[in-house]
């Protein structure tokens, strides 16, 4: 039975998260990384070739954003502020 909040990828490598069961209309509520939902009958979801996997770690999948406006570290160098700021508290240490 698939678990809300659980993350799948399927034969052609798409990856969902499962975001709503219905046992009533026997359906599963599925969203893709990029944001797109899709219902389908639990006798499909049985059918359909697909593996549990972690959930992503890049979040913005279904999120209209540019990596640059993610409003986090993304590896870059910091700047020398940032460096002056580190040996201020390594002297403070």
């Amino acid at each position: 039975m698939p678990f809300i909040g659980s993350w799948y990828k399927n034969i052609a490598g798409a990856t969902f998260e499962v975001v709503a069961i219905d046992n009533d209309d026997g359906t599963v509520g599925i969203q893709y990384f990029d944001g797109t939902v899709e219902e389908m009958d639990l006798d499909s979801w049985w059918e359909t070739p697909m593996m549990m996997v972690e959930p992503p770690e890049d979040w913005s999948g279904s999120l209209d954003i540019e990596r640059e406006d993610y409003g986090v570290d993304l590896g870059e160098i910091p700047s020398e502020e940032w460096a002056t700021a580190m040996e201020f508290i390594e002297r403070a240490e």
